[in-house]
């Protein structure tokens, strides 16, 4: 019998590994189907309404194609931005395999896109209790889409992948693969809104967690897919990609890791639950899959991608690896959407905890202010920890990074940032966050940390410049987190931002757009918008700080005499904000303290003039301090030039200054 032959041995990898995707759905809904039959949450005696058989069954079939094809349409476009070679003359331009890259995005987002649509339908039935094309179920659906959260989260996921799914189909520049690719991990976040709140006291942390979870879940699911699709196109770059997939997924790994473990402590009652209740189960299969798909990947990391870097050709090893672990990927998604599907353990009531403010503020309600509460007071956000934590290991990597091949990094910036870190880690775990859902002076706080206290450090570590130093430089024109780093400081869109009135409007004006208007409200009334304020703050004081004392590269900065004038603008006009809201007569949010029970207007007007003097007072001491910082930056800027000067003529003997007095003397001789 004679041995194949390597185009026989290419087909055959090739069959197997079109049967393994194919047969990976059909697996995944059969995992999802045992895990809700186990759980019995297919039963009709289980379900509070029921909408049919076509709703009860259709549901978890439309949510495994819908997580399937959102995994492979988000991995596709995240390897294409970010692993594959670029053309070899134009690198902005996509290359081929890049092309095909993205037209296979463009097929399995049409698929997520539709399966999102059913996965709408069939939650609206679920939701209303009515069998699909009801009269009840044709009255009340746009009402569930259009006004009810529910309805609300699955439509914005649907229009963000239809949007992304647009784009790749149109896509003729790396850039627009890149867009794409955000647009694909937006359309995720929604999603987590939608999933079990693990009780209201913790809803937070459950949503955080499970956004963490899924955007983790398809980067590392749907790359492995992407790199395995496109294996035989990337010829001898194939060791490359597969390299850099396999950063991806080490990161995307820890996340899931990290949130698998934030939502199951929050769902479960104790380790007993994991071997005690079929719910406890599906997630021991799911914690179970996650640890061999973590060997498998240590495995690759150490052992097939060396060998891959040497023969990019030889990738029998791999395919075999990639197989097993998307059938282990296969059965975690379908007992994922088991989970999704089931009641665990801990009841998920809207309102948990004996009193009924705790299911407003999400944590149990905090005993009556005072400065050492306020100091000791504590309740873990754990997404902002860990996002904090992370910034503080990767800089001090880094760090030691430079020093290790001989260069010098600042001590100073170390500090910087480090404390910048712990300041944001105590104001969103700390009193600022514990008492800043319940009096407004204590908001204002965290406020002002957010916008001035955090950002100012992390401004003086220079993290961009310090990335740039020490992330990996692409030879083969692709673009890797430097090279995308680089094109964002330096682009258009930060030429504008780097404008200080632009800075200065965005930093100052944004006070007005959300104290005076129903922003803040919104903010404590709504997760979402808490988080979209934490990231505003954050990042609008980043930029201002940046703007004027940043030592990270970007656009060229105008002239100090400019740069002090923006900051005494800004600095009029946030004392002139903390005045206006120490002057006014209106209660903001007054709607949501009186929910919490502060029905005594004078006292909440009184705490809302306190917070209005801590905004003025405490955006004093930071600007001052920026405003040396500028001037100090002046003195050292000319004595540069100054020097520079000196040295010029030095070697050239003066000649301005002799060419300059001949010029005297001409016109002294002319008169």
């Amino acid at each position: 019998m004679t041995a194949p032959t390597a185009s026989q041995q290419l087909s055959r990898q090739g069959a197997n590994t079109v049967t393994v995707l194919t047969v990976a759905v059909p697996v995944a809904l059969g995992c999802a189907l045992l895990g809700l039959t186990m759980t019995g949450a297919l039963n009709e005696e289980t379900q509070l309404v029921d909408a049919g058989s076509l709703v009860r069954w259709g549901m978890p079939v439309a949510r495994v194609l819908h997580d399937a094809m959102a995994a492979v349409t988000v991995g596709l476009l995240i390897v294409a931005a970010f692993a594959l070679p670029a053309r070899r003359t134009d690198h902005g331009a996509v290359s081929s395999v890049q092309h095909r890259a993205a037209r296979w995005a463009a097929t399995s987002g049409a698929v997520w896109f539709l399966a999102a649509v059913a996965g709408i339908v069939f939650t609206g039935a679920n939701t209303i209790g009515a069998p699909i094309g009801s009269a009840v179920f044709n009255r009340i659906f746009p009402e569930f889409l259009f006004r009810l959260e529910a309805g609300q989260v699955y439509l914005v996921s649907a229009i963000a992948a239809l949007i992304a799914t647009v784009l790749a189909a149109f896509a003729t520049r790396v850039t627009t693969l890149a867009v794409a690719t955000v647009a694909a991990l937006f359309a995720l976040l929604p999603l987590s809104l939608s999933g079990h709140a693990a009780g209201s006291l913790e809803h937070a942390n459950a949503v955080n967690s499970l956004a963490i979870h899924l955007v983790g879940v398809c980067v590392w699911v749907g790359g492995l897919v992407a790199v395995l699709l496109l294996r035989t196109r990337t010829k001898g770059a194939t060791g490359r990609v597969i390299a850099r997939y396999s950063a991806l997924a080490g990161w995307a790994f820890g996340a899931v890791a990290f949130s698998g473990v934030v939502n199951a402590s929050l769902r479960l009652t104790g380790p007993l639950d994991l071997v005690t209740t079929s719910y406890g189960w599906l997630i021991t299969v799911k914690a179970g899959a996650l640890v061999l798909l973590g060997v498998a990947g240590a495995v690759q990391r150490r052992k097939i991608v060396p060998g891959l870097l040497r023969e990019p050709t030889n990738r029998r090893l791999f395919v075999r690896f990639a197989l097993a672990e998307i059938v282990f990927m296969a059965i975690a998604i379908g007992a994922s959407v088991a989970v999704s599907r089931s009641q665990p353990p801990i009841p998920q009531a809207p309102t948990v905890g004996a009193d009924t403010r705790d299911g407003l503020i999400g944590y149990t309600y905090p005993d009556p202010q005072t400065l050492q509460r306020f100091l000791t007071a504590w309740h873990w956000d754990w997404v902002w920890t860990a996002l904090a934590v992370t910034g503080i290991v990767w800089y001090l990597l880094a760090v030691r990074k430079l020093r290790q091949r001989g260069d010098r990094w600042p001590i100073g910036r170390t500090i910087s940032w480090v404390l910048g870190c712990a300041v944001f880690i105590w104001t969103m775990n700390g009193g600022p966050a514990v008492y800043g859902m319940i009096h407004f002076s204590s908001h204002m706080i965290q406020h002002m940390l957010l916008m001035m206290f955090v950002p100012l450090p992390l401004v003086l570590g220079g993290p961009v410049l310090l990335a740039l130093r020490t992330l990996p430089i692409r030879n083969d024109g692709s673009r890797g987190a430097r090279e995308w780093l680089l094109l964002f400081v330096h682009s258009k869109w930060m030429q504008f931002l780097a404008q200080p009135a632009v800075a200065g409007v965005i930093f100052a004006g944004s006070l007005v757009a959300f104290y005076f208007t129903g922003a803040f409200q919104a903010s404590m009334q709504s997760h979402e918008w808490h988080v979209a304020m934490v990231l505003h703050f954050v990042l609008s004081g980043y930029l201002f700080f940046w703007v004027f004392v940043g030592i990270d590269p970007g656009p060229r900065r105008p002239p100090y005499p400019i740069l002090i004038i923006a900051l005494l603008a800004t600095l009029a006009f946030h004392a002139f904000f903390g005045v206006a809201v120490m002057s006014s007569a209106t209660v903001y949010a007054l709607d949501w303290f009186r929910a919490l029970g502060q029905t005594d207007t004078a006292a909440l007007l009184a705490d809302q003039r306190t917070g209005g003097g801590i905004a003025w007072g405490a955006g004093e001491l930071p600007m001052v301090f920026v405003a040396l910082l500028v001037v100090r930056n002046w003195r050292r800027s000319e004595e540069r030039t100054a020097k520079r000067l000196d040295r010029q003529a030095d070697r050239d003997g003066d000649a301005d200054l002799t060419a300059y007095n001949d010029r005297l003397a001409a016109l002294n001789d002319r008169d």
